[in-house]
This record gives structure tokens, C-alpha cells and sequence, in this order.
């Protein structure tokens, strides 16, 4: 099942991360796709505000992961540069103990991903228009989906 979402403006990118956000739990993993400049980090920041986090929430892409406090703690990994790489930052403990993730470019670290998780996929339709799709995987997600679709 996928479902799709079209949202005109940044204020409305917002407002879609910030009800994920207030749906979120511990352990709770989201993977972001999308081509450069379609809205992962601005979507990243938004599900952040929802959580409580106060910090700045910018691409980790040198540092691979940034972690922050919040209403849960919170992961914000841009596996972008482990493209041809197996190194293991220690998965089990980035998406196996209290905290939120929020995963961008994560098909290049597939096979180490949760086996549940919501999958999102941001398409930059034009200027201020993107279209999200949302494809959960488990049972988790699936209730997730439709409690943000209402």
C-alpha cells in the first residue's frame, strides 16, 4: 500500500511532519528518498520541531548522524556517503533503543534497516509543490498511515 500526499508550500511540508511527529514512538524508523533539494532535510526539520527539539536541524551528511533531545530522542543519519561502504555505525543500537530515526538516502544501507519501518519518497513536482509517498511496511506503520491520513 502506498499513499500519496501533495502539499503546495514549505508551511504545509510543516504541517504534515509536525502530525507525524505527534504520532511517533520510541524505536519508530523513517526512511527519506528523494532527488537533491526535493525537501528531506526541510521535512527532517519539521518532524524535529514536532518532537521538541529546539536545537537546529541541518544534513548530517559529513557527519553521517546527528542526535538530538527531545519529547524522544532523535536520529537524523544522511547515509549519503556510505555508498560503497560496509561499515556498521552500530545499527542495532541507532534502531533498536529509545530513539526516533530518521534515515535520508537510506537504499544505500538497505539491508541493514529495520524490517518495519515507513518509507517516504519526496517528488519535487515544481517550485513549491511536492508530492510524498508514504509506503509502510508493517503492521505499525500501516495504523501510523492511517491515523495521518484522517
Amino acid at each position: 500500500m502506498t499513499m500519496e500526499i501533495m502539499v503546495g508550500s514549505l508551511e504545509e511540508t510543516n504541517q504534515l511532519a509536525l502530525k507525524l511527529a505527534n504520532l511517533l514512538e520510541a524505536q519508530d524508523t523513517i526512511t527519506l528518498e528523494g532527488d537533491l533539494g526535493a525537501g528531506k532535510t526541510t521535512f527532517t526539520q519539521g518532524l524535529a520541531k514536532g518532537l521538541g527539539i529546539t536545537r537546529t536541524v541541518n544534513s548530517p551528511t559529513f557527519t553521517i548522524l546527528k542526535q538530538y533531545e527531545g519529547r524522544l530522542p532523535f536520529n537524523h543519519l544522511d547515509v549519503y556517503r556510505l555508498a560503497d561502504s560496509d561499515e556498521d555505525l552500530g545499527w542495532d543500537e541507532i534502531f533498536y533503543g529509545d530513539a526516533i530515526s530518521v534515515v535520508e538516502w537510506a537504499h544505500l544501507i538497505e539491508q541493514d534497516l529495520p524490517a518495519a519501518r515507513l518509507a517516504i519518497e519526496i517528488q519535487r513536482v515544481d517550485e513549491n509543490t511536492r508530492r510524498f509517498l508514504l509506503k509502510p511496511i508493517g503492521q505499525r506503520y500501516e495504523r501510523l498511515c492511517e491515523e495521518l491520513m484522517k
